[in-house]
């Protein structure tokens, strides 16, 4: 089962030139599985198993573990109205739509679920820090951005769609909480408590030990991510998590066992849930987690996992059927989705075999 699994994954990168470096990760206590593989390399560097990545988007899901944190201590309420933590200012016709102001109708559990209705920041702003060399902008900064050049897409809790603007907005609210940089949050409630000792916040915080390793290169339309001046401004809560793949291991397994949050708090972070539009439709999107949704004979039951995706091919999902964590990337947008075909019809088909 092992040797499938790592064949099919050297398989996989070693036929398409626009995978610079790819890794692998595949834990089941219940198969007794450990694999732990990379390819490829880093400019000059081989990938190695060791070596920090990040991920994208999976980062979001340590963001909302965190706002499940803050709920648990009784710091905020998921149904809370945004308007409570954020200053006025920030929310003076924050989501303005068809002519009518829903700003006071934003929950935070809109942020989470992506249903907020305001638009995405994070591409354009990419844009330019692509063609400016040395633009700068905050996330705050963002926010503010996109109130006066991008139009909400829908009223709040009509219609989900991806955003990154979401994710800002919860890193603020984190910071207005706690009173602290969002960076400093995520290490004393998530990295600290779970030993994660080479995790940091990409271009925010240092690592408490470093792994010897330069950071994996990702790719977004052909531009090395890490390359880009600045890229860490409009990162931020909506990913930034730098680590090996055997700590988001860690990270997830405490999702899995409930020694982050409690069960009652990752179930509703599951359950309260609406379907993805073209071209995820076989997922539906909780609080930042991913949900693969039964169809008879597409997709049986027994494929049935959860977890968070990255634009870089990035993935990071619990298959229940087989106690499994599978945490991967490709490294390159362009595999967004064919990391998702490799993680099912590759993976766990194997896995289910075992």
């Amino acid at each position: 089962m092992r040797a499938a699994i790592e064949a099919a994954f050297q398989k996989q990168v070693r036929k398409d030139d626009r995978v610079k470096n790819a890794y692998l990760l595949v834990q089941s206590d219940k198969l007794n599985l450990d694999l732990n593989t990379a390819e490829g390399t880093t400019g000059s560097t081989p990938a190695v198993p060791g070596q920090p990545n990040h991920l994208a988007s999976v980062g979001k899901l340590f963001t909302a573990t965190l706002i499940g944190i803050l709920h648990e201590r009784g710091l905020l309420d998921f149904d809370d109205r945004i308007g409570k933590y954020l200053d006025s200012d920030l929310m003076n016709n924050l989501h303005i739509h068809k002519g009518r102001d829903h700003s006071s109708e934003i929950l935070i559990r809109h942020l989470l679920k992506q249903t907020s209705g305001l638009n995405d920041v994070f591409h354009p702003l990419l844009k330019r820090l692509v063609e400016e060399p040395g633009f700068e902008i905050t996330p705050r900064a963002a926010v503010e951005w996109g109130k006066e050049h991008l139009k909400p897409v829908a009223a709040p809790g009509k219609k989900h769609h991806y955003t990154d603007t979401n994710y800002y907005l919860l890193g603020l609210i984190i910071e207005s909480i706690t009173g602290k940089q969002f960076h400093e949050a995520m290490h004393e409630h998530i990295f600290a408590p779970l030993g994660m000792k080479h995790a940091c916040m990409y271009g925010f915080s240092e690592a408490q030990q470093d792994s010897g390793y330069p950071p994996a290169a990702l790719y977004i339309d052909g531009v090395d991510l890490l390359s880009i001046d600045n890229i860490h401004q409009i990162d931020y809560a909506g990913g930034s998590v730098l680590a090996p793949l055997d700590e988001f291991l860690i990270f997830m397994r405490s999702l899995v066992n409930s020694s982050i949050i409690k069960r009652s708090t990752l179930e509703r972070m599951l359950q309260d849930d609406i379907p993805m539009g073209f071209p995820m439709m076989g997922f539906s999107y909780g609080y930042s987690i991913w949900k693969t949704r039964t169809i008879p004979l597409l997709a049986p039951e027994k494929y049935y996992c959860w977890g968070c995706v990255g634009i870089t091919g990035a993935f990071m999902f619990y298959h229940p059927a087989t106690d499994s964590c599978i945490i991967g990337t490709f490294n390159d947008s362009a595999y967004r989705a064919k990391a998702l075909q490799f993680m099912i019809g590759e993976v766990i088909k194997t896995l289910l075999k075992g």
